[in-house]
């Protein structure tokens, strides 16, 4: 079962990032922003070479800092080293958020495909996500695109709450991803088996069948990625509740 936490306040996407403010998205500063504002906090985790789960979106550095190439093709302590851009910190593990957070706010991890086709090829990120939040007692909710990953997690974490994210799988936003697969993960065929008790859908896609039949389960439908207070207003008449990011929700 999803905890009220998660449904009780917005949650800051990739934490209360503003590169304006110095604080870039799943930095330090911006999860010490959202724990000021009171906000839940979603963020990502990718692996690196010696098998930390590291708190990054992009499977590249070149977005978000000023090195190159596959992050997981380097050590959590040279992630560390590697300035993120508009901030002035490195590239955090997850360990190190926890010890940020201790707690005080929700956290909504997002565990990144790393199989590279919503396949099974899974595993050592789940792993290193376990075992990094062993031991920690605040809300935490674990979610994935790759059922797999849920599965996963739910045998490497199993009284983790978890849940799918999801979406209308578009061509035109999955271009490597084959059109069998995302016909397949558009009716979201894996909630059950997965044991998973919540999903994390496209907000404009909140009126799809799969989810309205979820809905009527009275399963808990949390959303992305809210931008306006207009638009939270139209997802928040579907959804349990909105990630959110660049007003203040």
């Amino acid at each position: 079962m999803l905890p009220q936490e998660f449904l009780a306040r917005p949650i800051a996407h990739r934490a209360l990032h503003d590169v304006r403010a110095g604080r870039p998205e799943n930095s330090r500063a911006a999860i010490r922003a959202a724990i000021d504002g009171g906000y839940g906090i979603e963020l990502d985790l990718q692996l690196s070479a010696d098998g930390q789960a590291m708190v990054f979106h992009d499977y590249d550095l070149g977005r978000l800092t000023d090195a190159t190439g596959p992050l997981r093709l380097r050590d959590a302590a040279a992630l560390g080293e590697i300035t993120l851009k508009h901030g002035e910190d490195g590239i955090p593990t997850l360990s190190d958020v926890l010890q940020i957070v201790g707690g005080r706010v929700p956290l909504l991890i997002e565990v990144k495909d790393q199989d590279g086709a919503m396949g099974d090829g899974v595993g050592p990120l789940e792993r290193a996500a376990a075992d990094a939040l062993q031991g920690y007692e605040g809300p935490v909710a674990l979610m994935s695109f790759n059922p797999h990953s849920v599965a996963a997690l739910a045998r490497l974490a199993p009284d983790r709450p978890r849940g799918l994210t999801t979406s209308a799988f578009l061509p035109e936003h999955w271009p490597t991803l084959p059109e069998r697969t995302r016909n397949r993960l558009r009716a979201i065929p894996d909630f059950d088996d997965t044991g998973a008790c919540f999903v994390s859908h496209d907000w404009q896609d909140l009126n799809s069948p799969a989810v309205a039949a979820l809905r009527d389960r009275d399963v808990p439908i949390l959303c992305w990625t809210i931008r306006s207070k207009r638009d939270e207003t139209q997802a928040r008449t579907l959804a349990s509740n909105v990630t959110f990011e660049g007003y203040a929700a």
